[in-house]
């Protein structure tokens, strides 16, 4: 993965997504600090980052004692065009959206099927939605009411009831029917009373690299406006 070399330099702090891509990133990570015995500080999104950190043997941070971050590096369910996102496929999309947004740079790292035109055309699952358990079927009503399509409430694979997220709180996937104005969107949901935060990622990435079928990496900045 090329793009370690360009978002990692001596003393930084690292923001490290969630998720099966950014296994790859921490492991080249590990590596280059090893290599080059580099002073790096990270910052986890969720208790499976935390985990890999730790892991790897990578100096294991928190926003308390870095709110600011150098570069957070993420995976995505889906990115159009614009480079708009789709997170959240995992559960982890409140933190993921702060440490994201605690960055000067956020970098995101995604297998090629996760590329897209538009939002919605290979990622079916709907947008995440982290929501306040008590307000989950008011919410989901809402949304439906007022954007149309279905929010539904997301259930664990291996426990009985629904997902609960690292902060305690329930995830509805909102089954969108067509095309949005993702950013308007994306600030009528959290206006409404219950929801926590959305898995729409607007306007923060700052580049996305995509892993190719043959093993190279293509580059997609934001388009100029």
């Amino acid at each position: 993965w090329r793009f370690t070399s360009l978002c990692f330099g001596n003393h930084q702090v690292v923001g490290v997504g969630s998720g099966s891509t950014i296994m790859y990133a921490v492991d080249r990570l590990a590596e280059r600090v090893r290599q080059e015995k580099l002073n790096i500080v990270c910052v986890p999104t969720s208790f499976q980052a935390r985990q890999l950190i730790l892991q790897h043997g990578l100096t294991l941070s928190d926003l308390d004692r870095h709110p600011e971050l150098d570069v957070a590096i993420d995976g995505a369910d889906e990115v159009d065009a614009a480079l708009t996102l789709i997170k959240g496929g995992g559960g982890c999309l409140t933190q993921e959206k702060i440490v994201a947004g605690c960055a000067k740079h956020f970098i995101v790292i995604a297998d090629f099927r996760k590329d897209s035109a538009t939002l919605g055309q290979q990622w079916k699952k709907g947008v995440p939605i982290e929501v306040i358990p008590m307000a989950y079927v008011p919410v989901s009503r809402t949304i439906a009411k007022r954007f149309g399509g279905e929010a539904v409430l997301r259930m664990a694979v291996s426990k009985a009831g629904p997902v609960v997220t690292d902060n305690s709180n329930f995830i509805l996937d909102w089954k969108f029917e067509h095309a949005h104005n993702w950013k308007e969107v994306n600030t009528a949901i959290k206006m409404i009373p219950g929801v926590v935060e959305t898995g729409l990622f607007v306007g923060m990435a700052e580049r996305v690299y995509f892993g190719m079928e043959d093993g190279s990496v293509r580059v997609r900045d934001p388009p100029v406006n």
